[in-house]
């Protein structure tokens, strides 16, 4: 198990991905804000899905999952089609734009890495790859979930003298 510190430092260094984030997030286009954007990728990564399950794999409220959803089916991005096993419930599936616009999200963001890490090698790469995988696997996938940690130590007992 790695020292203390090490942690510390993981979280400090996972916190300042964020910079990484807002730069992807400026390659979005106007009309497609991140939202949106994680939406596309995982029905694309994932296919077709009801919103529950998308819900669970945004780590979001269901109601914030359903916003979403909206803005893109508004643009056209995704559909929503009955569910064959349950009429009551409705599937979500890229259309061919929500297809070409994610392909496009994709090479943004290819370019984007490839420019900033080109001094990186492919071994490199595919080190950060792999063990940005094990950390989200880790941490059971970064879904929500009850995480139970140790309760702290609790303060030392004080003592008083009379």
């Amino acid at each position: 198990m790695a020292e203390r510190s090490q942690y510390e430092e993981l979280a400090r260094q996972i916190s300042a991905v964020g910079a990484v984030k807002r730069s992807l997030a400026r390659l979005l286009p106007a009309e497609c804000p991140p939202g949106s954007a994680a939406v596309l990728s995982l029905v694309g990564r994932y296919g077709e899905m009801r919103l529950g399950r998308l819900a669970e794999l945004l780590a979001v409220d269901m109601s914030v999952t359903s916003r979403h959803v909206a803005h893109v089916v508004d643009r056209g991005w995704l559909e929503r089609r009955p569910d064959p096993d349950d009429r009551r419930s409705r599937i979500l599936r890229l259309t061919p734009a929500g297809e070409a616009l994610l392909d496009d999200l994709g090479r943004r963001s290819a370019d984007l890495f490839a420019h900033h890490l080109g001094d990186w090698s492919d071994e490199e790469v595919g080190q950060l790859n792999a063990l940005l995988a094990r950390l989200r696997e880790s941490l059971g996938g970064c879904r929500a979930h009850a995480t139970h940690l140790p309760a702290p130590p609790a303060p030392p007992a004080q003592t008083t003298y009379t």
